[in-house]
């Protein structure tokens, strides 16, 4: 196999989709941005989004540079991770921000150019906001897969090359190595999606509370104080927050499939007799990029797929984004079974037919699974379903029972994908190993095929996040339409398309949830592989300190052997005693021994009660053996409590900071109200700058904490209760995270087209009292679809990346490794 090959083949396709990301841009900068109002209001979006994120960047670079100077300490003093990892901490944070930066600067520039081509047709519109949405979709794949594609080569070719070959880095080495980098954007994900969600939800519910509820202004009104903020919110929430989470998404599953791939290629007896281990581990590695690169090229020619013709009707519309999407996933199935045919080592009993590897199949089992949750978030959201039609209907008596049925019905939404995710882990391990779940050997064959599963879902994100950015776009048009008092037909058109991006933002977030909840499993099986790297770092100090060959007790539970050869450390893991005398007579000998002293072999063989395992060839189940991973052990157990727990507490932290956020922003606009009551009547100018003002400085005061548990309660719980409590930790958090955040997506989600369905002319239309029920459930659901929900899958994913780069931290200076607790 050429590795030059597939990595050319990665690294151009990753450059054709940012030249075809520019290549929209530039097709959208030549639009006609409307009129002059049309303009000056685009314009103040755009200066609002941009002191927004000016100075999100500002405290987000302060605890990066902190953070950093931290992993340099593990790194260089504690010798705990790679030297690399604090170098790409920063860079995965830089590329993660600028993915979401140039996505908003697109969608900003984007919102009037829709506007102006609603005039011309319903399609000239879909065209311009969707191909603008593209952008951020194919930055996104583009700057992830070039950033992986950099960062193996460097550790791959020019590390041998500048540090000679004693520097050159093992497949393992480098797949952990590689590893850690997603920490940084997942720390720069959740800071943008906290920070950008309360700042969007803070001016939304002010703008509707005071305007549509108390004032029964009509939506995105002029002379509503909160309207600028309200269009910005969407830019810096649901463009810039959702492009830094979507980029930690498709990078954190591309590397961890990767490791999870090198993992499953050491297994003795995986490749049966004659396999060349050390190849197969660099073709397993491999694999997720060249899948991610087909995935790059099926996006592109399905984006042109989408086109509509002048039907307002939801149902037509979401039928042309179908047939992009629809298009792109069939495409990369065919071409994924190709690849895998081309890349997968060839593992006796997982050949379909004989010659299609079953890990072919665990792609499309994943691009099925989000095409599935996909379909699911649109039929119980989209007001041409039963599910939102009922829940409209509950409008007409009152505020109570519309929020009661939004949140029994958001709870029902649950079931399915919770269906779907576990199925496709399923079928993606059994078909990724041949069927053999109960082959020790074959274990991780098997979680290499959920690790592919994750980035067969996200491997369309170059048109799926186009039609999830695509909604804030279409949201911004239609705003700009009515502050520029545009003709009533265009805003129809605008309305028809923004209805749509509701519907297209609620299923792009079940399908980051979906994707974040199989990439939290793959991460949660390469967090082994992190802690099997600590323990070989651990065993190394601990060979470098002492002169003699021989073997060395490092605690009760590890030893490590010094030969000419190298260094191996050895886990000790706990067995069955023979006799009651024999155990208790090998615990004594071994008690006695000091650490750091040479052992003689006969004294070695007969003190050590339990099973010696070899680092480098322990399995997955070994690791579990030795840190008794079973729920009755109480470390585990109240590592899921606490899990569970987190997902509640981080829920609350941000629906809190919205609340506080937007109590600000109601009594901003109701003073303007009652100071210029010309405000009303149109004879005064709102001032649209005060409530940017306040979003802003409540957003970056609000988003710190609810980021800091994410970043320090993985090492809080490591450090007190060891590996085993960070496995129940990340499985609590992930289990419990994963059914809130589909419930809270999908409950707003109902809630918002609810609204949009009365608005239509139902149950009363614009002004009765049903619509300011539906705009109180609207109100409520703000925070949950915005700003908890979506943020909760970057809290599962960012709790195991944090993990994954402290795992050597947590095996070495736990109180459990000091067997103190």
């Amino acid at each position: 196999m050429d590795v030059i090959l597939v990595w050319l083949i990665a690294t151009s396709a990753s450059i054709l989709a940012l030249v075809w990301a520019w290549r929209f841009h530039h097709q959208m900068m030549l639009a006609d941005e409307g009129t002059e109002p049309m303009r000056a209001i685009a314009q103040s979006v755009r200066e609002g989004a941009a002191a927004y994120l000016h100075q999100q960047n500002k405290v987000v670079t302060v605890v990066f540079l902190v953070v950093t100077v931290l992993l340099s300490v593990a790194a260089l003093w504690l010798n705990v991770l790679s030297v690399f990892t604090p170098i790409a901490f920063l860079t995965g944070g830089l590329f993660s921000g600028l993915c979401g930066w140039f996505g908003m600067k697109t969608a900003t520039q984007a919102s009037s150019r829709t506007a102006a081509a609603a005039k011309d047709s319903l399609d000239s519109g879909l065209q311009i906001a969707f191909r603008s949405g593209a952008v951020m979709g194919l930055t996104v794949v583009g700057m992830g897969l070039l950033y992986l594609c950099v960062w193996f080569a460097i550790l791959y070719y020019f590390v041998p090359l500048i540090g000679g070959e004693e520097a050159r880095l093992s497949l393992r080495q480098i797949s952990i190595t590689m590893l850690t980098f997603g920490m940084g954007a997942s720390a720069q994900a959740l800071f943008a999606r906290v920070g950008g969600g309360i700042f969007t939800k803070a001016a939304d519910v002010g703008a509707d509370l005071v305007g549509k509820v108390e004032q029964s202004l009509a939506e995105d009104s002029p002379r509503n104080p909160a309207t600028i903020a309200d269009n910005v919110g969407d830019n810096v929430g649901d463009v810039a927050g959702m492009g830094a989470d979507l980029y930690e998404s498709y990078t954190g599953s591309i590397l961890a499939a990767s490791a999870l791939g090198v993992a499953a290629m050491s297994q003795q007896g995986v490749l049966g007799e004659g396999g060349d281990a050390e190849a197969a581990q660099l073709q397993a590695m491999l694999l997720p990029m060249a899948i991610a690169a087909i995935g790059i090229a099926c996006s592109i020619a399905g984006i042109y797929a989408v086109k509509t013709d002048e039907s307002l009707s939801q149902k037509s519309l979401l039928k042309a984004l179908a047939r992009g999407i629809n298009r792109s996933c069939l495409w990369v199935m065919i071409g994924s079974v190709g690849v895998a045919m081309w890349l997968m080592p060839r593992v006796p009993g997982t050949l379909l037919l004989g010659v299609v590897p079953g890990i072919a199949v665990s792609v499309i089992v994943g691009l099925m699974a989000g095409w599935l949750i996909g379909w699911w978030t649109q039929r119980v959201t989209s007001d041409e379903y039963a599910t939102t039609q009922h829940l409209a209907a509950q409008a007409e008596t009152g505020p109570a029972t519309i929020i009661i049925g939004g949140v029994a019905d958001g709870m029902m939404s649950v079931w399915l994908p919770i269906v779907i995710i576990s199925s496709a882990m399923l079928l993606a391990f059994g078909f990724a190993n041949g069927g053999h779940f109960n082959d020790v050997t074959r274990f991780s064959l098997g979680l290499y095929g959920v690790g592919i599963a994750a980035v067969g879902m996200l491997s369309t994100l170059g048109i799926t996040l186009a039609t999830d950015a695509y909604g804030p776009i279409a949201d911004n048009a239609g705003g700009n339409a009515e502050m520029a008092g545009l003709d009533p037909v265009v805003r129809q058109r605008t309305d028809a398309l923004d209805s749509l991006g509701n519907t297209t933002a609620a299923t792009g977030k079940g399908f980051a949830i979906g994707s974040a909840a199989l990439t939290a499993l793959a991460l949660l099986a390469a967090y082994v592989e992190g802690v099997r790297d600590g323990f070989d770092r651990w065993g190394r100090d601990v060979a470098s300190q002492v002169t003699g060959e021989g073997s060395y007790k490092i605690n009760e539970n590890l030893l490590v052997e010094k030969t000419p050869e190298g260094t191996q450390t050895y886990l000790i893991l706990p067995s069955r005693p023979q006799t009651t005398e024999q155990t208790a007579e090998q615990a004594a000998t071994w008690r006695q021994l000091d650490a750091l002293e040479p052992i003689a072999d006969g004294v070695l063989a007969s003190s050590v009660a339990g099973q010696r395992v070899d680092i480098a060839h322990a399995t997955l189940q070994d690791f579990l053996h030795y840190f008794d991973t079973t729920l009755m052990n109480p470390r585990v157990l109240v590592g899921i409590f606490l899990g569970a727990m987190s997902s509640f507490v981080f829920c609350a932290m941000t629906m809190r900071s919205v609340g506080r956020a937007a109590e600000g922003m109601v009594l901003e606009v109701r003073r303007q109200f009652t100071e210029n009551p010309g405000i009303l009547d149109g004879s005064v100018t709102p001032d649209y700058q005060r409530p940017i003002e306040i979003s802003t400085k409540s957003a970056q005061h609000e988003m710190i904490l609810p980021s800091l548990l994410g970043l320090l309660l993985p090492i809080a719980v490591g450090l007190l209760l060891g590996v085993g409590g960070v496995l129940g930790l990340l499985t609590g958090c992930l289990t419990s995270g994963f059914c809130l955040a589909v419930f809270m997506a999908n409950s707003g989600g109902m809630w918002d087209n609810a609204k949009k369905y009365v608005e239509a002319g139902h149950h009363g239309g614009k002004g009765s009292p049903a619509h300011k029920a539906a705009v109180v459930g609207d109100t409520v659901g703000d925070p949950f679809k915005d700003t908890s929900g979506p943020s909760l899958n970057i809290l599962i994913k960012l709790m195991s990346m944090v993990s994954v780069v402290v795992a050597g931290l947590i095996v070495r200076y736990s109180l459990v490794a000091y067997e103190i607790f």
